[in-house]
């Protein structure tokens, strides 16, 4: 098991977070219980999941198994669309308790805002309660834009502690970035590493692994690193996850951001999802 921990980024509500988390999308059943005891085991405290990846059982098996004690992990689920509902969101939340058999959530997040639903502010409450009755210990969003963030706080005077978001060398998000960061929030991306798409095989960022003896994956990483914002990818292999946590002992130069900075595009989402008008139920 490895000891060495990965840092800790401290929370606008005095909580803290490592700054490098495992997602577990897709991690379902026996063998999503085994790839997560392995993540834990090689050193990742901060597990991501979702009632709508239905793994929440898993990952609570995989918490148990872990021999890791509870209070050492920060584990993260996120309510779906289609219980934004006040009453339907504490049930879901109180539900993710159930299935993951445990007793908080360090983490709990609005999966997607569903703007033409007009509900994430009643949801926002709905979290905001969770908290008071001890079920979660922080709330965030995912895929905020900023006038949804701005609408939250108008409404409730509660500002999330983080907003995941798409985010890898296509699609940087720099305005978003600077926003979450002007209102103290961590920006954490998901698909990290493009999900699936073409971004491993940049030249680019190929030639800089080269140079560094590094996979593009621990280049991609640690870009994420250096532009302030908090990745968690994924992997069922042991060996890839100690890889891509093994991201702390060097750095990329000034020349090497840069470089990467013209990998971006106008609208890198690798699925289109824009959070203004994609709905997720």
């Amino acid at each position: 098991m490895i000891d060495s921990r990965i840092p800790d980024l401290t929370l606008n509500d005095g909580h803290t977070m490592p700054v490098l988390g495992f997602g577990t999308y897709k991690l379902n059943g026996a063998g999503g219980v085994e790839a997560i005891v392995s993540a834990i085991r090689n050193g990742y405290h901060l597990l991501d999941s979702a009632f709508n990846y239905e793994n929440e059982g898993a990952l609570g098996m995989a918490v148990r198994k872990s021999g890791v004690s509870r209070d050492e992990l920060r584990i993260t689920s996120k309510l779906p669309g289609r219980h934004q509902h006040f009453d339907e969101a504490i049930a879901t939340v109180e539900e993710s308790l159930y299935r993951a058999q445990l007793d908080y959530y360090d983490f709990y997040l609005i999966h997607w805002p569903n703007p033409r639903q007009g509900l994430y502010v009643e949801a926002w409450e709905a979290l905001i309660e969770a908290r008071k009755r001890g079920y979660v210990k922080s709330i965030g969003v995912c895929n905020f834009l900023p006038e949804h963030i701005d609408r939250l706080i108008e409404k409730t005077g509660v500002t999330p502690v983080l907003n995941q978001v798409e985010l890898h060398p296509y699609f940087p998000q720099d305005e978003q970035r600077a926003y979450d960061k002007a209102h103290g929030i961590v920006t954490q991306s998901w698909s990290p590493l493009g999900r699936a798409n073409s971004i491993l095989q940049e030249p680019i960022l190929l030639d800089i692994a080269a140079r560094l003896r590094r996979s593009v994956g621990q280049v991609i990483l640690r870009w994420h690193l250096q532009i302030g914002a908090a990745p968690v990818p994924k992997s069922s292999s042991a060996t890839r996850q100690i890889e891509n946590r093994s991201i702390f002992d060097f750095e990329l130069t000034e020349d090497d951001m840069a470089r990467i900075a013209t990998l971006a595009r106008p609208d890198g989402r690798t699925k289109g999802q824009d959070p203004a008008t994609y709905e997720e139920f």
